[in-house]
């Protein structure tokens, strides 16, 4: 969140401020890489009063249906009696894509009144945050059922969604519409979040190394390399592995000299990560929280690793790296700390009512070869 602290507070603003009994928006856009999902997941942690509900949902990234974003809250909500909720059983079981729906569906209107009324029991008297992630890949149900969320009188939720920028194509206009909508209500706030610029750059290096390390030279080299995006500039120092920044200035073939402190394999550091993670019996959710990255994207890099391993399941992705000795990019919290980043531990968010809910994890023996 370096070079973000005013969007957290931007953010926290829009959720403490005027009658939390009715509904407000934000608007979160960016490139892949620039922070989304982190800059959500740190605004929920300092979000006061502390959100009754918080109900998130994304994009299916195989096989996308109608109401992905309401399908992935009810799979991930304990639910009420089905009276409660205000809805036909039948209905409510075509709105969570079960698998032995009823053949017979409601006309769109219907359903779309029906899912409204579903997420206004699931809110109760709140106040509750809705999370929209990568709205840019969600189908046109789910963005008919945000809009029209936003725009419920009396529902106090603050609707928080993030994307990148719409495509020029169709689906892309959709998508721009209903950015459009959604920042157009009162009281909406907009966040578009750019890279980083050279001062943070700067901050995020003197966070891992030593001041008198980060020089204007490996400050002007980490951001050519890295563009600025936050994601590259993460995966440029998790390849630099724990040496002297200096290494950034000298490079070879597209790649930081001096000697390789472990297999690459053709995988990148997220990755390692991930696999790390994998290895740790961690389900796509877990993976998430822990690294800071939608589900969508955790679901793209165990695709990815599934291909380059050549493995066929996550268990075997996970033995996987076992054998050949892959680690990730952070530090078993029981070794000592790197002189070069004196952070050291690792903290992991578990499930639980609340953001604050967290336990430190001691990493596979995979992953005590960070470094």
């Amino acid at each position: 969140m370096v070079g973000h602290s005013d969007d957290v507070g931007e953010l926290a603003t829009a959720w403490c401020a005027g009658d939390t009994s009715r509904g407000r928006t934000a608007v979160i856009t960016g490139m892949a890489g620039v922070g989304k999902s982190r800059l959500v997941a740190a605004a929920l942690d300092v979000f006061d009063p502390t959100p009754s509900t918080i109900l998130a949902g994304t994009a299916r990234l195989h096989s996308p249906a109608p109401y992905d974003w309401l399908a992935a809250v009810l799979d991930r909500t304990s639910l009420p009696p089905t009276t409660e909720l205000r809805a036909p059983a039948d209905a409510l079981a075509w709105l969570a894509q079960d698998p032995d729906v009823p053949r017979e569906r409601y006309a769109p209107d219907a359903l779309l009144r029906i899912a409204v009324r579903v997420v206004r029991a699931l809110v109760g008297g709140g106040p509750a945050v809705l999370v929209a992630e990568d709205l840019h890949a969600l189908d046109p149900a789910s963005l008919n059922l945000l809009a029209a969320l936003a725009a419920t009188p009396d529902l106090p939720v603050l609707l928080v969604v993030t994307s990148r920028p719409p495509a020029a194509d169709e689906a892309g206009r959709l998508v721009a519409r209903t950015l459009a909508r959604l920042a157009g209500g009162a009281g909406a706030v907009r966040v578009h979040l750019r890279p980083l610029g050279r001062p943070e750059v700067a901050d995020a290096l003197t966070q891992i190394y030593r001041p008198e390390l980060v020089t204007d030279a490996v400050v002007d080299a980490a951001l050519r390399r890295s563009g600025g995006n936050p994601y590259q500039l993460t995966e440029l120092l998790a390849d630099l592995g724990g040496r002297d920044p200096a290494a950034l200035i000298a490079v070879d073939g597209g790649r930081v000299d001096g000697p390789d402190p472990q297999p690459r394999t053709q995988l990148t550091a997220r990755e390692r990560d991930v696999i790390a993670c994998l290895a740790a019996g961690m389900a796509n959710k877990q993976i998430a929280r822990s690294l800071g990255i939608s589900v969508r994207t955790v679901t793209v890099h165990v695709s990815n690793l599934l291909r380059k391993t050549g493995t066929a399941s996550r268990t075997d992705a996970a033995v996987w790296a076992v054998r050949h000795d892959v680690g990730p990019t952070v530090t078993d919290p029981s070794e000592p700390a790197d002189p070069l980043d004196p952070a050291g531990a690792t903290e992991i968010e578990g499930p639980g009512s609340g953001a604050s809910r967290r336990w430190s994890v001691r990493l596979p023996p995979v992953a005590a070869k960070a470094r």
